[in-house]
């Protein structure tokens, strides 16, 4: 059983269906005998308090304000690695995937202000769209094996890292309460803090983590969400220090973080916020604007925006295809891109904050969970269509080349 469990975590698939076993799990309990109980448990407050430092949340905020921002933490790290020895260290490498990630993030939005446009309440959500989840996009990915072309994984990871960028720049502009100006400027202190011990060449985390610390609490104190502060700290972090011998104290705490985030931090959140109360909800209320909008917008604005960037770009040359990647290619793994689940989720969670807006919250949910599941599947079987047509595209110029 134990090495059953062992081999389970080590295959690339495992986080993706993890996340959407928690969601599923929250579903079902929300629907049960026990939903009193789960919402008691989400509702539980949690009360952190040293001198006049007082941070009172409940269960759900802690995960939402806490536990996530070392999930953007994460972000951070990945973001900038890829910016200076990834997919992202030259402008050629870079701007094929940036240019699909912005194509796949206005169209989308786009779509879905259509929709709502009339509806200054529902509007709040137009960032919904916008978000694809990596996580879940990759690990559909890997049920293809060897057969997926490197340099379309590469590029999947690169475009949705610089959407996961956009993201936060979303949510950083956007979705910032009322100000505090005491807690912007010890933010800002902070901040600087953290890259004048990088200009140093400090290389202790422990020092990068005590004052992202401070960050977190007085980002999340100065009305800017505190997700923000997980960012800005994974960006500080050194790569590469002089000393060569010392490991690389970003790889260190990327490769640290990254089995919390993939197996406890992104499941919990799941979990906290897939359960939807469906005794409220029926199939009519699909065609209203505001889903209508989320489903459409991701899975017809994500692939579109993508698809229509990427040939732009290249017809205008801008950039150009990887090595060994089909337009078919970009199209087909871009439907996957309509995955937006844990981020798509985390929007709705900062665009409809207030009591009043609870049913447009569920009414979100269950329309990205829809319009997630539609991309995996039709993106998987788009992607399957697409290898089989190049595997006997390539058989056939073998076949001609003997001839």
């Amino acid at each position: 059983m134990i090495t059953k469990l062992g081999e389970f975590f080590k295959l690339d698939t495992a986080p993706g269906i993890l996340l959407i076993a928690s969601a599923f799990a929250a579903l079902l309990i929300a629907n049960s005998p026990l939903a009193p109980y789960y919402l008691a448990l989400l509702d539980m407050p949690i009360h952190f308090k040293i001198g006049s430092l007082d941070i009172q949340k409940n269960l759900l905020l802690w995960i939402n304000d806490g536990l996530m921002a070392i999930f953007f933490l994460l972000v951070g790290l990945e973001v900038k690695r890829e910016l200076m020895q990834g997919a992202l260290r030259t402008r050629s490498r870079a701007m094929f995937p940036a240019i699909a990630a912005i194509g796949g993030m206005v169209v989308p939005v786009l779509v879905f202000v259509y929709f709502n446009a009339n509806d200054p309440q529902a509007l709040s959500g137009w960032a919904i769209p916008a978000a694809t989840d990596i996580a879940f996009t990759l690990g559909v990915l890997a049920l293809f094996g060897k057969t997926v072309p490197v340099s379309l994984k590469v590029f999947l990871l690169a475009l949705a890292v610089i959407d996961d960028l956009g993201a936060v720049i979303i949510i950083a502009l956007f979705f910032s309460s009322d100000l505090s100006v005491l807690a912007l400027s010890i933010s800002v202190l902070a901040s600087a803090a953290l890259f004048y011990m990088n200009a140093k060449g400090v290389a202790r985390l422990t020092g990068y983590l005590l004052v992202g610390a401070i960050l977190w609490v007085a980002v999340l104190k100065s009305g800017v969400h505190a997700t923000v502060a997980g960012v800005i700290l994974g960006f500080a972090v050194p790569l590469k220090i002089k000393h060569h011998r010392i490991r690389s104290p970003l790889r260190y705490l990327e490769h640290g973080i990254h089995p919390w985030s993939s197996f406890v931090i992104l499941p919990l959140f799941a979990f906290a916020n897939s359960g939807v109360p469906l005794d409220n909800l029926n199939m009519s209320m699909l065609s209203e604007p505001l889903p209508l909008g989320i489903i459409l917008g991701l899975l017809l604005g994500k692939p579109i925006g993508i698809s229509i960037a990427c040939y732009v770009s290249v017809k205008a040359g801008i950039a150009s295809l990887p090595k060994g990647v089909q337009f078919m290619h970009i199209m087909a793994a871009s439907i996957l891109c309509g995955i937006g689940f844990t981020m798509s989720i985390f929007i709705t969670t900062l665009a409809f904050p207030d009591l009043d807006t609870r049913g447009l919250v569920d009414l979100s949910r269950i329309s990205i969970f829809i319009a997630s599941i539609l991309a995996a599947v039709l993106g998987y079987m788009a992607l399957k269509l697409t290898f089989q047509l190049s595997s006997k595209s390539n058989l056939e110029q073998i076949n001609t080349d003997e001839d």
